[in-house]
């Protein structure tokens, strides 16, 4: 009757089902095999001629097709271990005159890695929803990879190597200048990791001082120290338990905290300060930074085995003097931000404002551009940002000019340049860029603390 309707409606079938994203098994009311697509069989290696009409449980590994036909119950997102990869699996009975005749069974994503990977795209899309954005306050993150405005291909290779990592429980090092974003891209991570909802806790390890910072980080316990509250406190590691911690300033941590902080991460447990038991631990770590680290360890101020156990996943954010086509679009993101929050309308900025932008060395970054914007905002005039209300060391010239320079002067600015280029092409590995200059390791760390490139 079908054919008689739609001619080719067995081969629109056949093709669908063929061709689609799924794999797919039927089985009969006995468990055996009467349909399995191409894209299943070829990663089971059989041929369909062979499989039809064997039981399923001699083709698929650990199938519960024959235990849905006798149970009549689906089982959805189950978890299915084929061939040495976790895999998501669903079972629907298939019923015909109230009674179990057979199971459709598909395998959606063929491993876990997918799954959060799919995952982490879709919590992408939803976080410009100002519902979802609510939700997530609650956990301690707010910012998304729809706050971080660029236009720059570095930037938005960065972002999507976001989306990749966030799926992980990997620990992620963020490096880059003061005022580049790292707590933003930190807040993007765990807003697209399946740790969305739990807890986001920020400690900023340069701003504790030293003898507070274990009981910051570990809690303590009932009387472990003069003036410790009564009950105990929890850290902030096991505030973050099935979450993520980000601890900002890592390569301001004394060797005494490293030690400690490195026997968290190993052992995957706490033990607060006073207290002989410990606790396990399920957190993410993300650390930021933006010091370095190289140079530190080879001074033995930073442990090697810290920072491999910290790095797993390195991300480099770049200056924005490295990105200056990110420029416009940050400016007139902050121009309407800060517009929005003062209440103060703003309809244009003048040209030469954005030409004497452009000019600038930007040694703040992002934080300082957001800045400069708001003061223009306040001392504008009217409603047009002029150059009369930009401050005076923004105009001055970022670059020297023979007559104005020294040969020294001249040598060190075209000596930074180069470096800033060749580490920015080896994104952020100074080694690579070492070896590119033909310098040594220790150089390349001594002219980088010596310009201050982070």
């Amino acid at each position: 009757m079908l054919n008689q309707r739609f001619p080719y409606a067995k081969e629109i079938f056949e093709t669908v089902i063929e061709n689609a994203y799924v794999w797919i098994v039927i089985v009969d009311a006995n468990g055996k095999i009467i349909y399995m697509n191409d894209n299943y069989c070829r990663f089971c290696e059989v041929t369909r001629e062979a499989v039809i009409g064997r039981h399923v449980t001699e083709v698929i590994e650990n199938t519960r097709m024959h235990i849905v036909v006798q149970s009549g119950e689906e089982e959805i997102a189950d978890l299915q271990y084929i061939k040495g990869n976790y895999m998501i699996a669903n079972r629907i009975p298939i019923f015909a005159d109230n009674k179990v005749v057979g199971a459709f069974g598909t395998v959606m994503f063929r491993d876990t890695k997918e799954w959060h990977e799919m995952n982490s795209h879709v919590r992408h899309h939803l976080s410009s929803i100002q519902s979802f954005l609510e939700k997530q306050e609650i956990t301690g993150a707010k910012y998304t990879l729809n706050d971080i405005q660029s236009n720059s291909r570095v930037m938005t290779e960065l972002k999507d190597k976001v989306k990749i990592i966030a799926a992980t429980d990997s620990s992620v090092l963020i490096r880059g200048e003061s005022g580049t974003g790292k707590e933003l891209f930190a807040h993007s991570i765990h807003l697209l990791s399946h740790r969305s909802e739990k807890p986001f806790i920020k400690v900023n390890c340069g701003a504790i001082p030293e003898q507070l910072l274990e009981s910051e980080l570990f809690g303590y316990e009932d009387g472990a120290f003069t003036g410790a509250k009564k009950g105990g406190k929890k850290g902030k590691f096991q505030q973050a338990d099935g979450g993520t911690i980000f601890l900002d300033e890592i390569g301001d941590m004394s060797l005494q905290m490293q030690v400690k902080l490195l026997r968290v991460l190993q052992e995957k447990e706490v033990e607060p300060v006073g207290s002989t038991k410990s606790f396990s631990l399920d957190v993410r770590v993300i650390t930021a930074t933006n010091r370095p680290l190289e140079a530190l360890m080879e001074k033995n101020e930073f442990r090697n085995d810290l920072y491999y156990r910290i790095s797993v996943i390195p991300l480099f954010i770049p200056p924005l003097r490295e990105r200056m086509e990110d420029l416009e679009i940050l400016v007139r993101y902050f121009l309407k931000k800060v517009s929005t929050r003062t209440g103060k309308r703003i309809s244009m900025i003048q040209e030469g404002v954005m030409e004497t932008l452009h000019h600038y060395h930007w040694q703040g970054n992002i934080r300082e551009l957001e800045n400069i914007i708001e003061a223009a905002i306040h001392l504008a005039k009217t409603d047009v940002i002029t150059l009369d209300a930009i401050p005076d060391y923004i105009k001055k010239p970022a670059v020297f000019h023979y007559q104005q320079a020294s040969l020294k002067e001249m040598v060190n600015e075209a000596e930074k340049n180069i470096l800033i280029a060749t580490i920015n092409k080896y994104d952020g590995d100074k080694r690579k860029a070492a070896k590119a200059l033909g310098i040594s390791k220790s150089s390349m760390y001594e002219k980088v603390q010596k310009y201050e490139l982070g």
